[in-house]
């Protein structure tokens, strides 16, 4: 009987090759270094004239004049100014996009600058304002775990919201109206919030098995559109505290 292992080394030998052209990888880490550019070539002006329709570009868009404020806005607890007009901008942009919207929420640490000063607002303020990629996704949430998420903003301090209002009494959520009337547990509501949230971000872990709808439009360029349809409507920015939430006496 002849010796058959060659035969089937060769064999596997190629199956494994053929499997191996066609596998699809995913990167499981990244990593990078940081490089230096030389102070010679950082000062060349070869360099500098290359970059420079890129940079002035850049300078030009973020310096635009995208809306005015009558208003100083100011980011504050457990509600602000700065705060409900990003709420507002949120629900806005939701609610065009979702359909039925009940209320939106953004976490207080999404908001990156404490205020933005009365006047002219530009394209680049709110880059600084909302640095980072979030979508605006929504959930629907029964009102046993709304409550708890409620309550759990309230022991923080209170967080940005539009279409919700209720008050803080030992770091719990009380007195809450939604759609002018109190939380019913039994009802779903349809809930608007970025997908760091609805992650589980800033520990809100009663969130991250409830399904989203995402659509993939980040907050930042919500706000920049709200911003914009004012100024094309002839409106300037106003901003006021509405009692959305309160520390209860």
């Amino acid at each position: 009987m002849r010796n058959r292992t060659p035969f089937f080394f060769l064999l596997f030998s190629a199956l494994t090759t053929i499997a191996s052209c066609t596998t699809h990888y995913q990167p499981q880490s990244a990593q990078f270094a940081a490089y230096r550019i030389k102070d010679s070539l950082a000062n060349s002006k070869i360099l500098q004239a290359l970059l420079q329709p890129y940079a002035d570009s850049v300078n030009k868009n973020m310096n635009d004049v995208i809306a005015v404020s009558n208003t100083e806005l100011e980011k504050k607890q457990p509600e602000g100014t700065l705060g409900n007009m990003m709420a507002d901008a949120m629900l806005a942009k939701a609610k065009e996009m979702y359909g039925a919207v009940d209320a939106a929420f953004i976490n207080n640490g999404g908001l990156r600058l404490p205020v933005i000063p009365k006047g002219n607002i530009t394209r680049g303020k709110i880059y600084e304002l909302a640095p980072f990629d979030n979508d605006i996704v929504l959930q629907k949430l029964n009102g046993k775990i709304l409550q708890d998420f409620l309550s759990h903003i309230s022991a923080r301090g209170g967080w940005p919201v539009a279409g919700i209002k209720w008050q803080i009494k030992n770091k719990q959520a009380i007195n809450v109206l939604l759609n002018g009337q109190p939380i019913n547990e039994n009802a779903v509501y349809n809930i608007a919030m970025i997908d760091y949230v609805a992650n589980g971000g800033d520990d809100c872990s009663m969130l991250r098995p409830i399904p989203q709808l995402n659509k993939g439009f980040i907050l930042r360029d919500a706000i920049i559109e709200y911003l914009t349809m004012h100024t094309r409507q002839g409106k300037v920015v106003t901003a006021q505290i509405e009692n959305r939430v309160t520390n209860a006496e």
